[in-house]
């Protein structure tokens, strides 16, 4: 279901500004700078996760300075809801991961279900080693069944949009970070 262009602008201006479009791409920089440090000597297949990692996957790859391929998955929990459901497989890892350094790219780590099930796959699926990175790790306070090995921000308990993120289907274009008021 597609929100409407009035409501979608409605959530925009009665959210609030977490983290500005700089302060977005300065994390970015930082994480780019932390993957280039540990996997410049793997060449490895970079996953993004579609469709929340397509806005991160798209400013970070030019950043990475190796060699590597890329690919990408299609897997929800959320679709157009603002609460996780089960898991949908929309594309599934390719068997190209067998032998392969295996770095996951996905828009935000919540609850870790999506990521954690990615990772076994990706595993399972015969990767020599598998990282991810996430752009916000959000922070609730419960335990998650994984932790990405590359972070951008850290997010407080709140429904956030922006820079990949969605809400009701609208405004991962955004190049900033907001939340739902409280």
């Amino acid at each position: 279901m597609t929100v409407s262009i009035q409501h979608a602008r409605d959530i925009l201006q009665q959210a609030e500004l977490l983290y500005s479009a700089e302060q977005v791409q300065a994390a970015l920089h930082d994480v780019a700078r932390q993957i280039n440090a540990k996997l410049a000597d793997s060449h490895p297949l970079v996953l993004s996760v579609m469709g929340g990692a397509v806005v991160f996957s798209g400013q970070l790859l030019p950043l990475l300075d190796f060699p590597l391929d890329f690919d990408y998955v299609h897997v929800s929990r959320y679709g157009d809801a603002r609460h996780g459901g089960a898991m949908q497989w929309k594309v599934e890892p390719h068997e190209n991961v067998r032998g392969r350094v295996v770095l996951l790219l996905d828009d935000i780590l919540d609850e870790g279900h999506t990521l954690f099930a990615l990772h076994q796959r990706v595993l399972k699926l015969g990767a020599a080693r598998c990282y991810s990175a996430v752009f916000a790790d959000k922070q609730h306070g419960r335990i998650k069944p994984i932790h990405a090995d590359f972070v951008g921000m850290e997010l407080p308990n709140r429904f956030v949009f922006g820079y990949g993120m969605d809400i009701e289907g609208a405004w991962r274009n955004l190049p900033a970070i907001y939340a739902v008021k409280e």
